[in-house]
């Protein structure tokens, strides 16, 4: 899922359940113009952060702890991720969502659709 500052869903991605999170996450990312890209360690790959840094924005994403060469990030705008996952949280209020009660790609994509735009609306 793709946020904006306000912790606010942008977009979103449905994938299979044994896909990765970070597999998206450039495809997702898109044309979009951005000053800082947040994440978390799962999504430190040289496959996401250099294509983030070629668009111009900063990759705040901190290092795995297997990486040889850690890379620096602000940890402060770090701290920011909790909206993003204030995001999930409030996503997860919707019981048809967290329960993922619609098998069907096409209505479950809905239905996230449908959550999101509430919460925007609220």
């Amino acid at each position: 899922m793709l946020g904006h500052q306000l912790g606010q869903s942008v977009d979103f991605l449905v994938t299979a359940g044994q896909v990765a999170d970070c597999t998206p996450a450039i495809p997702l990312l898109g044309e979009r113009k951005a000053e800082a890209v947040l994440a978390d360690k799962g999504y430190d790959a040289d496959s996401i952060v250099q294509p983030i840094e070629t668009a111009g924005a900063t990759a705040v994403i901190p290092p795995k702890a297997n990486r040889k060469t850690p890379r620096p990030y602000h940890k402060t705008l770090y701290k920011q991720r909790h909206r993003i996952k204030r995001c999930f949280s409030q996503l997860k209020h919707f019981r048809r969502l967290a329960t993922r009660f619609e098998k069907n790609k096409i209505n479950f994509e809905a239905v996230v659709a449908l959550a999101c735009s509430v919460l925007l609306l609220a």
